[in-house]
Formats: structure tokens, C-alpha cells, sequence
């Protein structure tokens, strides 16, 4: 693998006429009743539409303030919007609703037409939405690369490479759009997720007789499915390559590589992967220290995962989350070191994060076995207090450990 260099009204008062004051006045206060409606009106909508559960309610609702600035420019209520109608496969409704949204004035704008694009997308009405790409002439919009990608990104849902292959070169040809460095990632990352990872090096390969040059994301993609397809060649063959290139490996593309060695049992590669990370300028995160941390326990070096345990808890940067908790008093306990696994776990929980219910057990065995049936008391204190709690099976579970030692 190639190495890397390390880089880094105001309003006035006038004095008039009595009549004149009387008629500002009459005119301010009629203006202070009017005022405050309006907003809660707009509210009210808005809230009426999150809490109506009824489809047919909710596209009345809808329906009656189609016109409703606050209510269409607001892309969230909008979504859920389309997600519970679509929940309620009232398909007829979300065709109605979008195809009067390109009727209104924001209809002209690209943003606006790639959401619906994108909503028909959330709703799996993809012809619907390619339709609308190829539409969007009719309502005065101009297309560009964003609406394609938009477009492509609906269409990838369809996992029919060929039904993509051919709207990318319709729609190239027939708008003369440019593809960009995002539509060959959307490519590249549908091609990977469908098992296609031959075409998605092809892909990649003719980027830049496009005058497209391959991005981190794209380089990082690829060197992924290889990985996981056990290409370990191919994936560090495109690791050297974007370092050739000079194209730099961001924190992703470290965790992909990281997690590999890990997967193949390298944890001191890992290791040292994680430090060549921070000698390019680029700090390790939870994940990669989390990885790091299971690696050494897969691999039997104990000692090793609490030393970077311990530079985990000295850095101000990142906190230990509940994965790198659960990861360690799992080993701690499968290691022996039931005093040690006791204070992570209560410092665990003292968060209000809970390790499985596996690992609970095999602590409250560990520290049974050791006769601190103090500290297992504590431990199903802590237990009892989760929100939401565990269920009856479980707590019986870890309350059997301690009712074995009194009947013994």
C-alpha cells in the first residue's frame, strides 16, 4: 500500500389633527387583532396535518391548503405526508397531491420539481417520477444535472441495470446534460449494491474520457465491495491507485480499510492503519476505535484493546459510546476480569446505555462465581431502572443467577 505524506418599523410619532389620531388608531388596532391570527392559522394547519392519522382526512386537509405557502415549502411535513398516504397504498391521492404541486408558481424552480421527483421516488412510483424529470419543460423548469441525478437516484430503485443504462444515455443525449462526479458515484455505489462490481469498475474506468475525475466517495465505494467480495487485491490495488492519483483518503475510506483487517483477524494492522490516520491529519472516530478495541479481543490481546481503550477515554474529541462499552465488558467477562467489566458496566448504565442481555448475564455469573454478590445486587439495580425496562423473560433470567446462590 502506498504511503501517505501527512498534510493539515420603526415607526415615529408626528403631532396631528385629533380625527387623524383617532383614525391611526382604529387602523392599529384593527391591524394587532388581524396579526396574531394569521400565524396560528398557519400553525394550525401544519399541526392538524402531523396529527391526522385518516388518509382520507389527511388528503382533504391537505388538499385545503394546496395553497398554503408554510405548508408546501415545508419538505418535511411534506414527506411524512407522502410516507403515510403511501403506508395506506393511497397511491391515487400522492399522484393528485404532486401533479397540482407543479401547477403552482414554485413550479419553475429545479428544487422544488427534483422533491417531487424525489417523493414519487419515497412513495415507489418511479415512472411517475421519471415522468416528471422528462416533463419538466411543461412547467417552465429548466433541467440541469441536479434534476438528472434526482431522477437517476429513483430510477436506481428499480434494480434493472439496463432500464438505468438507457435512461442515462436517453437523457444525456436528449438534454446534452453533463454528468458530474455525483451521478457516477449513484452509479457506482447502485451497480456495487447489486452485485454488479465488474461493471462498476467499468464504470469508473470510463469517468474520465468523460473529463470526470473519481472522487474519494467513488474510490471509497469501490475499495468497500471489493472487500466485502473478498477482492483484498482489487481493494488495495484501488487504495494505491487514489493515493497515485492524489486524491486523499478521508475517515471513511480508513474505517472500510480498518475494518477489513479486522474481518481477516489483522488487528495490529489495524492498528497501524488507525495511526497512519493520524499522521495524515485525520482523527480516528468511535468507529474506528471500536473496531480496533474488538480486533485486539478477537485476537486475544486483552491488554492491548484497554490500552486503547484508556486513549479513548483520554481524548476530549470523542466519548465512549455504548458499542465500545458493550464490546468491552464482553471480552472483559469472557477474559476473567469480572472487577474491571463490573466498572464499565456500571459506568455504562450510570449513562443510561445497557450492554445486551447476554453480556449482563455473563457478569452477574462472574461475579457470583467470585462471591461479590454485592456488586451483583448493584448490577440488577441498575438493571431494573432501564426505560424502556426489559422484559419479564429477560429480568427472570438475570434474577435466576442470584436465586441460584441463595438456594445453593
Amino acid at each position: 500500500m502506498l504511503p501517505l505524506r501527512p498534510i493539515r418599523r420603526i415607526c415615529h410619532a408626528a403631532a396631528v389633527a385629533p380625527a387623524a389620531i383617532a383614525s391611526k388608531t382604529s387602523t392599529s388596532v384593527a391591524c394587532s387583532k388581524q396579526t396574531p391570527k394569521a400565524l396560528p392559522l398557519q400553525e394550525s394547519a401544519l399541526s392538524k396535518l402531523k396529527a391526522e392519522r385518516d388518509p382520507d382526512k389527511l388528503f382533504a386537509l391537505f388538499k385545503a391548503n394546496a395553497h398554503n405557502k408554510v405548508v408546501i415549502e415545508n419538505k418535511f411535513v411534506f414527506e411524512d405526508i407522502v410516507d403515510r398516504l403511501a403506508g395506506a397504498r393511497r397511491f391515487d391521492y400522492i399522484e393528485h397531491l404532486l401533479e397540482h404541486q407543479k401547477t403552482l408558481p414554485q413550479g419553475r424552480r429545479e428544487g422544488f420539481i427534483m422533491r417531487i421527483i424525489m417523493l414519487y421516488g419515497k412513495a415507489r412510483m418511479v415512472k411517475h417520477a421519471i415522468d416528471t424529470f422528462y416533463d419538466m419543460h411543461l412547467y417552465g423548469c429548466k433541467r440541469t444535472v441536479k434534476s438528472f441525478n434526482a431522477a437517476l437516484m429513483v430510477m436506481i430503485q428499480t434494480h434493472d441495470i439496463r432500464a438505468i443504462e438507457e435512461f442515462v444515455t436517453n437523457a444525456k443525449s436528449k438534454f446534452d446534460i453533463e454528468l458530474d462526479a455525483y451521478t457516477i458515484n449513484i452509479v457506482t455505489k447502485a451497480l456495487c449494491e447489486m452485485d454488479s462490481l465488474d461493471s462498476a469498475y467499468l464504470v469508473m474506468g470510463q469517468t474520465e474520457k468523460l473529463g470526470i475525475n473519481p472522487d474519494v466517495i467513488t474510490y471509497t465505494t469501490l475499495i468497500s465491495a471489493s472487500y466485502k467480495k473478498n477482492r483484498c487485491e482489487i481493494g488495495n490495488g484501488l487504495w494505491n491507485l487514489m493515493v497515485y492519483k492524489g486524491c486523499r483518503p478521508n475517515l471513511a475510506t480508513f474505517n472500510v480499510r480498518v475494518q477489513y483487517l479486522i474481518n481477516r483477524r489483522r488487528a495490529w494492522q489495524a492498528n497501524d492503519t488507525m495511526r497512519l490516520m493520524q499522521k495524515t491529519g485525520i482523527d480516528p472516530d468511535e468507529v474506528t476505535y471500536n473496531l480496533v478495541i474488538k480486533g485486539f479481543c478477537q485476537a486475544g490481546y486483552l491488554e492491548m484493546a484497554k490500552r486503547v481503550y484508556s486513549s479513548l477515554e483520554c481524548c476530549s474529541e470523542y466519548k465512549i459510546n455504548v458499542k465500545i462499552f458493550q464490546t468491552m465488558i464482553h471480552y472483559l467477562c469472557k477474559g476473567g476480569e469480572y472487577n474491571l467489566a463490573y466498572t464499565r458496566c456500571k459506568d455504562c448504565m450510570s449513562k443510561k446505555w445497557f450492554p445486551n442481555v447476554d453480556t449482563i448475564h455473563s457478569l452477574l455469573q462472574g461475579l457470583v462465581k467470585n462471591g461479590q454478590l454485592g456488586k451483583a445486587k448493584m448490577i440488577m439495580t441498575l438493571v431494573r431502572s432501564r426505560i424502556p425496562p426489559f422484559s419479564s423473560t429477560q429480568l427472570y433470567s438475570l434474577q435466576l443467577v442470584l436465586m441460584k446462590l441463595k438456594s445453593g
